[in-house]
């Protein structure tokens, strides 16, 4: 067996583990630990796909600034554990049904059926100075270029929607207007004021005054 399939074995093992320890655990915080585990795990397996740019993009945007804020929101939540616990062991059953049926949706799907060395072939490796973030970018920006600015189209206007939505301060507020400031007139807001100089008159000396 070699070294990779070794790697992806452990790795895939450590990411299932971790994955069920976020569903099943009750501490919060360590839901939150184990689903920053998964990320990682998830991350080890792209760097074998040779998908760098992923990986790397999971680890710093996930694991470096989204789950620090949700780890930070959680520990500052009260959350009511026993509340939590109420109703796990009535909906227990249902879960494992919905989760039956989620696992055999996916596995139908991703199986060796479909994805399989039948279906596609072994791809070749890529030599040590190919640029996964190259390619993707050439992709992107010619094949696919319409589709992702349309994508970044969509979400420009879901978070417009979200904060119209969600706003509750007064819509009636002061805003600059450029064409009023740049049609602005100095003689209308300065006013200059022609002075003659005076000169301070100096004081006399101490000694002159005692004498007087």
């Amino acid at each position: 067996m070699s070294v990779e399939k070794i790697i992806f074995y452990v790795f895939a093992a450590i990411l299932i583990a971790s994955a069920s320890l976020v569903v099943t655990t009750r501490n919060s915080v360590r839901a939150t630990l184990f689903l920053v585990l998964c990320f990682v795990c998830s991350a080890i397996l792209w760097m074998l796909l040779e998908a760098e740019f992923l990986a790397i993009s999971l680890v710093l945007v996930y694991v470096g600034a989204v789950m620090v804020l949700f780890l930070f929101v959680v520990m500052m939540l009260d959350v009511d554990y026993a509340a939590l616990k109420s109703g796990f062991v009535r909906f227990l059953p249902l879960a494992l049904v919905v989760a039956g049926l989620v696992f055999a949706a996916i596995y139908s799907i991703v199986s060796s059926v479909h994805f399989g060395l039948e279906a596609y072939a072994t791809p070749a490796a890529h030599p040590a100075e190919y640029s996964n973030i190259k390619e993707l970018g050439m992709l992107i920006y010619t094949d696919y270029f319409y589709p992702f600015e349309l994508a970044a189209v969509l979400l420009l206007v879901a978070i417009v929607a979200a904060i119209s939505l969600t706003f509750r301060g007064s819509r009636e507020r002061k805003v600059q207007k450029p064409e009023w400031q740049v049609a602005v007139n100095r003689a209308d807001r300065v006013q200059l004021v022609k002075m003659a100089a005076v000169k301070k008159e100096q004081a006399a000396p101490a000694s002159d005054a005692a004498s007087e």
